[in-house]
């Protein structure tokens, strides 16, 4: 079962309704089959939880009416909310970061990435250790009260805090070796493009074709969550180095950007980002303002882009072989290539890719420009 909550203060681009859909799909994506989705609008969550009480009936009522195992929902849950919760309705209750966090762990391929994933399941992980104690806790205090509930909660906080520790510093040997490559890279002077964009927008579609690539490629959410770098011919017949990385997504929660922060260092040493577009997703616009508010989040906002509206050949009709067409198909398209640099493209059928390719060697001149400018300024 899927639940979603939305208040005045959480109102946003986002209709609840599509936030929903989304939240079907990571479930979908995790393995579970969705079989009923519940919305409640409300001033504010309740703190014990989240939802009404009302509702909260209603929904008890009704995972027994559908034989709902496990209940999703669409915001972060405190630990008080999250225990609550599976008291009242008797199944496992996770939150979206939980739900992210358990794609991630299957998706992790590389020994970063299950780090990465590793120390961001551990710091959701420890303030929510109460709850697994909860029916061991003794009331009262002082001397002669402490129960073994307490004991062994006190010994799996130290224990998870060690080993957040530990993976923190593993990390930190990642982060130094990345490092390394970078200055090489730099040495060599090659340019690096980094791909950025909402989960399946098509990312690693359009790393293959423009670098001949094999990258993994699935139409579910999370399908790439390691970074891959290969070289691409530009159309001024210089070489750059494209670099695949990790999907945004609404809602991405504080843990996973600081756990991937190694992995999202590549996009400030990237010299201009591409970011990729889904236009056939009828929230395309919506989606390219979430990945613009994270790399605000991560201090990317000044990074030069080059937009790719990637997927118009669905946007199409079958006959149609004017690739501009799609823009009166599809009504946000023209909000969207009011942006600088802006491509029309099919990673799958491979249109459009000359052009993206002669936007990213006129990006990359501009900077290199700009780069030379600022050396020979006075200091």
């Amino acid at each position: 079962m899927l639940v979603g909550v939305e208040t005045p203060a959480g109102r946003g681009r986002w209709r609840m309704e599509d936030s929903l859909a989304e939240l079907g799909e990571l479930a979908r994506t995790a393995g579970a089959e969705v079989v009923e989705a519940v919305a409640q609008r409300l001033a504010r969550p309740t703190p014990s939880f989240y939802i009404g009480k009302g509702k909260l009936e209603e929904l008890t009522a009704l995972r027994h009416e559908v034989d709902a195992n496990v209940v999703f929902f669409d915001d972060e849950l405190s630990p008080v909310q999250q225990r609550n919760l599976e008291n009242a309705l008797g199944v496992k209750v996770l939150d979206r970061t939980a739900l992210i966090l358990d794609i991630f762990a299957k998706r992790a391929q590389t020994h970063e990435g299950r780090l990465q994933v590793e120390l961001a399941q551990n710091e959701y992980l420890l303030p929510r250790l109460a709850g697994q104690w909860s029916h061991l806790e003794r009331l009262g205090g002082g001397i002669g009260t402490r129960g073994p509930g307490e004991t062994q909660l006190e010994t799996d906080r130290r224990q998870v805090r060690r080993k957040i520790q530990k993976l923190r510093g593993e990390l930190e040997e990642v982060r130094r070796h990345r490092a390394l490559h970078r200055a090489h890279r730099r040495a060599q002077g090659v340019p690096v493009v980094a791909l950025v964009g909402y989960t399946n927008a098509g990312k690693s579609t359009l790393f293959n074709s423009l670098c001949q690539a094999d990258a993994h490629v699935e139409d579910k959410l999370f399908a790439t969550l390691d970074p891959t770098t290969r070289r691409v011919l530009l159309s001024n017949g210089q070489f750059a180095l494209l670099t695949d990385t990790v999907g945004f997504i609404q809602k991405l929660p504080h843990t996973v950007v600081a756990a991937f922060r190694a992995t999202l260092e590549e996009l400030s040493e990237a010299a201009v980002l591409l970011h990729v577009i889904d236009i056939t997703n009828h929230n395309a616009a919506e989606q390219a303002q979430t990945v613009d508010d994270t790399l605000a989040e991560l201090g990317l906002a000044d990074k030069p882009v080059v937009t790719a509206l990637n997927k118009v050949d669905l946007a199409l009709p079958e006959a149609a072989d004017d690739r501009e067409a799609a823009l009166a198909l599809v009504p946000f398209a023209e909000t969207l290539r009011e942006r600088e640099s802006v491509a029309m493209v099919s990673a799958a059928k491979q249109w459009g890719l000359p052009r993206l390719l002669s936007l990213l060697a006129e990006a990359l001149d501009r900077v290199e420009v700009d780069r030379q400018r600022s050396y020979r300024a006075p200091a």
